[in-house]
């Protein structure tokens, strides 16, 4: 059992930058692949970030890739998103997620275990 609370969520204006930060319950927090969605109003949830349990692997959503950074620290259960040059389009609720497999996943039924969500948002 993984039990995840994000934190880090905000208002921001376009251009700026936030950090989400995601920490995990569980001895077995290492083992599991690390995802980041989000969810606008009146959309689906989409994929926005993934590392594999290692760090090994990191796939990006082409809508923010080189504008957003995942990484992990597994000696303090972590995850985190740095996220620059935010954009309007950037708005939505951001979702910790992981997956007891290990990879860098993709897709949501791929993963086990949501975090409550983080809202962020970014004025124009």
């Amino acid at each position: 059992q993984v039990q995840l609370v994000e934190s880090g969520g905000g208002l921001v204006q376009a251009g700026g930058s936030l950090r989400l930060s995601c920490a995990a319950s569980g001895r077995t927090f290492r083992s599991y692949g690390m995802g980041w969605f989000r969810q606008a109003p009146g959309k689906e949830r989409e994929f926005v970030a993934a590392i594999s349990w290692s760090g090994s692997t990191i796939r990006y959503a082409d809508s923010v890739k080189g504008r957003f950074t995942i990484s992990r620290d597994n000696a303090k259960n972590m995850v985190y998103l740095q996220m620059n040059s935010l954009r309007p389009e950037d708005t939505a609720v951001y979702y910790c997620a992981a997956d007891h497999w290990g990879a860098a996943a993709t897709t949501n039924m791929e993963y086990d275990y949501w975090g409550q969500g983080t809202q962020v948002t970014v004025s124009s």
